[in-house]
């Protein structure tokens, strides 16, 4: 047994990271229910959290419009959430899976599970919160302007490449605090 905790020390901050991802995604989807697609109500542990989540949606979806306007193109937003380009009909629907707060939670849980002082944990967790935030904007800005012309992309881009690339992004920010905060 000591052998293999010899071997695998090196490997405890990422063995760890990937527990706490797993645990935290698990503990998630036992907790909380509602439509993926972003129908019905949301709950957690039964309390019904739908309107937060609603105006959270609308948030998101006023930022990436906002986002593309700027970019200059032309777009419209409808009952909050609903963002069109009338050019190519194409659009997107931002629903509460859209939020970001699922993926906070993980980086909660990942960074409580991290080695480290407690007081770097305490400034370093809403610090990965904002980043995940901007992240999140910036990625649903991406699936709608990559698929205002290829809608067909969106299940690529969105199931796929921009949801793996959120977990790389809090494998970096928890690896920049693993070398760089946790070990000094």
């Amino acid at each position: 047994m000591e052998g293999l905790r010899k071997h695998i020390a090196p490997y405890e901050g990422i063995i760890r990271f990937v527990v706490a991802m797993l645990a935290a995604n698990w503990l998630w989807k036992l907790t909380v229910t509602g439509d993926e697609y972003g129908y019905g109500a949301v709950t957690w542990f039964g309390l019904d959290l739908t309107w937060q989540f609603d105006r959270l949606c609308d948030h998101i979806a006023g930022a990436v419009y906002t986002m593309l306007e700027w970019c200059g193109q032309v777009v419209t937003l409808t009952d909050g959430n609903h963002l069109r380009f009338p050019e190519t009909g194409a659009g997107t629907v931002i629903v509460w899976g859209c939020t970001g707060v699922k993926q906070s939670f993980i980086w909660l849980v990942i960074m409580l599970a991290a080695r480290g002082r407690w007081q770097d944990k305490l400034w370093y967790i809403p610090v990965g919160w904002l980043f995940a935030y901007a992240f999140n904007i910036f990625r649903i800005f991406m699936v709608a302007l990559l698929t205002k012309n290829h809608p067909e992309w969106f299940e690529l881009l969105h199931t796929y490449l921009f949801k793996y690339l959120f977990y790389g992004f809090f494998f970096l920010l928890w690896l920049l605090y693993d070398e760089r905060i946790a070990r000094k």
